[in-house]
């Protein structure tokens, strides 16, 4: 039961890494010091006071540029986060564990915040973005006090989340293929063309 709690605390802060990258670092390290969760021994580090976030996401078109440093960045975030929760275990399965779960769900949220920021750029020239960083960070704060709070309910919210954003993105991409497949045929070329 432990270990399944602390796969929903590090999933559940995973995904907030996908929001902003050092909001969960800032709540994990906040609950470490306050006892709330124990951190496994080699993270002890993340207890020791935390970096602040840069209000660059608001600053239009400098946000699209931090995206691109936070995908990697969120990853590895969530990565961290979920073993830093999965205590004493075989450092293979935590650390695959850790990459598949925490880094994964790190990455499908980052994406989908990516498209928003993109599509918010493009309709509103960059001046709807810190619309989009205030919900970034309302969701990044949301999903790190709810990860600590109620790690089970965390879970299922961020299994919902990244199942409906894995589903748009496939649905997107589908529609991607049925207009490049479009494109080809009007042209009377092949793919190789």
């Amino acid at each position: 039961m432990e270990l399944l709690l602390g796969l929903c605390v590090g999933i559940g802060l995973s995904a907030a890494c996908g929001f902003r990258v050092f909001i969960p670092l800032l709540g994990l390290s906040i609950a470490a010091n306050a006892g709330h969760v124990e951190l496994a021994e080699s993270f002890q580090w993340i207890g020791n006071p935390a970096v602040l976030e840069i209000g660059a996401y608001y600053i239009p078109w400098l946000d699209n540029l931090m995206d691109s440093a936070a995908t990697p960045a969120a990853i590895i975030g969530g990565t961290i986060m979920t073993g830093a929760m999965t205590g004493d275990m075989s450092p293979f399965l935590k650390w695959s564990m850790a990459l598949i779960a925490g880094g994964g769900t790190a990455g499908v949220v980052q994406a989908g915040t990516v498209v928003v920021r993109g599509a918010s750029s493009a309709t509103t020239g960059g001046l709807g973005n810190p619309v989009v960083s205030t919900g970034e960070l309302a969701g990044a704060t949301t999903v790190t006090i709810m990860a600590i709070v109620v790690p089970v309910v965390a879970g299922v919210v961020v299994l919902g989340l990244v199942t409906w954003l894995l589903v748009k993105i496939f649905k997107k991409k589908e529609q991607v293929d049925v207009v490049y497949e479009g494109e080809l045929s009007d042209s009377g070329g092949t793919p190789s063309d």
